[in-house]
């Protein structure tokens, strides 16, 4: 099975460096991205760039997202590739810069990262040198997608707080309806579901005092915090330890569930799937009444220039464009994003929603600060979360289970 999967890995690879070999035209520029589903829009973009820059033009190819960095770490390991490169963010950015594939982004030569808050470069910035390798193409933000029509047909008011939380979900079931779709069978979406339930009870200061060396995930506060995800099991759908993603989407889409616990990048397919469906999307409960609440956020991916590039002037042209709002505000419209530029408008009334809850979030903890080395934090997470949600595992044992996977690489953890 192995072998198999690495050919058709080896085979894929090839086919993308015959088809740059082919595209190396005077005045094209090549596009890697593993947005298959996003063409149609990329195609109008980049139109509207060559139209601003006559003579330049861009070829789009996408690969499958789950064969998509294989491919690209190949191709620019052979010295091809790309010109243009839409990368990963964190730890995902960082391998390839740390290898020289991707060029540096030097603010005095590219004006425009200064349209660009400090947190959308540093997601794109390798620790070791300090520098800037992409532009961060856009936010996401974890919080909750409901479902209004089935929180008003069923009587019940839109909670903020652990307690009406908990009422809320029982009041849901009692008239027949799922209160929360999420499974734990995919471990990204186990992830996504304990970043947005946990940091309201971690607050700020956790992070603050973890990334200053003053604790870790063995603290109270946040085994405490692990603990409340234990009190959400009987809103989950029944089987929720098989239940992955697409069941899930699938579940809240058709209106049989009322929440769904998601990014922010969610909006867009299920408007997509159920054009009837009344959507909203909220902070998850502070809690208790009266106290703040925090979505978690993190800047996702970004667009970067090939180190081999033999059209680098007009991939630079190309890369400094998706800088400025003329590419990032129809790009957040037309994908259903929250553009990284500062201050960008939402013509979307949700998007802009959740823009404003932005203004008090938390970062996505291991995504942010513990992707970079292995076993990731995101890895020890999810297999920990997974396991404790199933009855394996207790709060105690994960904290202690991810500190100690960190600690043999993160300084700070290892005890004296």
């Amino acid at each position: 099975m192995f072998a198999k999967t690495t050919r058709r890995l080896l085979l894929a690879a090839t086919a993308a460096f015959a088809m740059v070999a082919s595209a190396a035209q005077a005045g094209e520029v090549t596009f890697w991205t593993w947005r298959q589903e996003d063409k149609a829009v990329y195609t109008d973009l980049f139109a509207a760039f060559t139209k601003s820059h006559p003579g330049i033009t861009v070829k789009f190819e996408a690969f499958p997202n789950e064969n998509y960095n294989t491919i690209v770490s190949t191709a620019l390991a052979g010295g091809k590739g790309a010109d243009v490169l839409h990368v990963r963010a964190y730890g995902g950015l960082e391998a390839m810069a740390k290898a020289g594939y991707l060029v540096p982004l030097d603010p005095a030569k590219v004006p425009e990262l200064k349209n660009l808050p400090a947190d959308a470069l540093a997601s794109e910035t390798l620790r070791a040198d300090g520098k800037i390798y992409a532009v961060s193409l856009a936010g996401q933000t974890v919080g909750i997608l409901i479902n209004k029509d089935l929180f008003a047909t069923a009587g019940v008011a839109v909670p903020t707080n652990w307690a009406d939380f908990l009422a809320a979900g029982k009041a849901l079931k009692a008239k027949g309806i799922t209160p929360i779709a999420n499974g734990t069978a995919t471990p990204w979406m186990v992830a996504v579901f304990h970043s947005a339930f946990t940091n309201p009870f971690l607050g700020p200061q956790f992070v603050t005092d973890m990334l200053a060396g003053k604790t870790n995930f063995e603290d109270k506060r946040y085994v405490d915090a692990l603990a409340r995800l234990l009190e959400l099991r009987d809103m989950l759908p029944a089987g929720f330890t098989g239940v992955d993603y697409p069941t899930a989407q699938q579940l809240f889409s058709t209106g049989r569930a009322a929440m769904f616990v998601g990014g922010s990048f969610e909006i867009g397919p299920f408007r997509r799937a159920n054009p009837k469906l009344n959507l909203d999307f909220i902070a998850p409960p502070a809690p208790a009444a009266g106290q703040p609440t925090h979505v978690s956020r993190w800047f996702d991916s970004g667009f970067a220039i090939n180190a081999k590039s033999t059209h680098s002037e007009d991939a630079m042209a190309l890369v400094r464009w998706l800088a400025t709002p003329e590419f990032a505000i129809p790009a957040a419209e037309k994908l259903g994003n929250i553009s990284s530029l500062s201050n960008a408008p939402n013509s979307d009334p949700l998007l802009g929603k959740v823009a404003e809850l932005n203004k008090t979030a938390m970062p996505y903890i291991m995504l942010v600060h513990f992707r970079y080395e292995s076993p990731t934090g995101s890895d020890l997470l999810q297999d920990g979360v997974q396991k404790m949600m199933a009855g394996t595992m207790t709060p105690a044992e994960v904290g202690k289970m991810i500190t100690d996977g960190i600690a043999k690489y993160y300084v700070p953890f290892q005890k004296k």
